[in-house]
């Protein structure tokens, strides 16, 4: 074992700049929150007209980035390294910096605003340990995947961290898992808060980090096509795209694949 995953290299190159320091600064949120006034999604959980236009696509903020780097070089298991250490490393590493990322929209996403977990034409539902469908606002949904993804990340009998402890033989369907509910987490903020994140100035932070995050998936095949096929364009443009760090390919190479237990829809 190598310790602490978050010690690996993946750590070091995720968002080599951290968000800016004053975007959860009070006087900040309420001036954004002053020019979103008008725009924000009604009570009846409707999407904004420019939403529905994706934003995100237009080009002036698809190109933006906070680093040049090739995340198709980054997210190759390097030599020597255990698989299962190398997944550990980045589903928690990414884990931490998607949440930072929602919190910085959080004050935006409502029971009002958000109706539904809402990605797109998609509603999610969360599902609890009993199996039971639990209709949930975003907010609710977010707050149950960071938990649930939290108390994994830290079982020392899920994700160890001290030598001689082995990993579960479910370990890599546990990944899907996490790696999905990280995706719709990411999803829902392009979807009904890029607006407020493009007034945060903090959209070339979520670029970088789906493309890292989509390029890992694929690298291990993570992610069931069809489960991120509803941002499939955002994907070709970041991931596909000259200085996107992606090549065009489909999901690629990696860890044999293993079902996907996350229920959700």
């Amino acid at each position: 074992m190598l310790g602490d995953h978050c010690g690996l290299p993946a750590d070091r190159a995720l968002l080599s700049q951290p968000p800016k320091t004053g975007f959860c600064c009070k006087m900040v949120l309420q001036a954004v929150s002053k020019v979103l006034r008008k725009s924000k999604a009604k009570p009846n959980g409707k999407k904004p007209a420019s939403e529905e236009k994706k934003m995100y696509l237009e080009p002036e903020h698809t190109k933006s980035r906070i680093t040049d780097f090739e995340f198709k070089e980054l997210v190759v298991l390097p030599r020597e390294i255990d698989l299962n250490e190398w997944l550990a490393s980045n589903t928690t590493t990414f884990f931490h910096h998607i949440n930072l990322q929602y919190s910085t929209i959080s004050e935006f996403c409502t029971g009002e605003t958000c109706q539904t977990m809402a990605v797109c034409n998609t509603q999610y539902y969360w599902y609890d340990e009993r199996g039971k469908k639990v209709k949930c606002t975003a907010p609710q949904y977010v707050d149950f995947v960071m938990s649930s993804v939290q108390k994994l990340v830290t079982d020392e009998d899920m994700f160890p961290t001290k030598y001689g402890r082995e990993f579960p033989s479910s370990f890599e369907a546990l990944v899907k898992k996490i790696c999905k509910y990280l995706f719709h987490v990411l999803g829902h903020i392009y979807w009904a808060h890029f607006k407020e994140t493009l007034a945060l100035e903090l959209h070339g932070h979520l670029n970088t980090l789906y493309i890292h995050f989509i390029l890992f998936t694929r690298e291990f095949s993570l992610l069931d096509p069809k489960e991120t096929a509803i941002m499939d364009d955002l994907t070709e443009v970041l991931c596909c795209s000259p200085g996107g760090g992606g090549d065009g390919d489909g999901a690629s190479g990696g860890a044999s694949g293993a079902q996907n237990h996350v229920k959700e829809r």
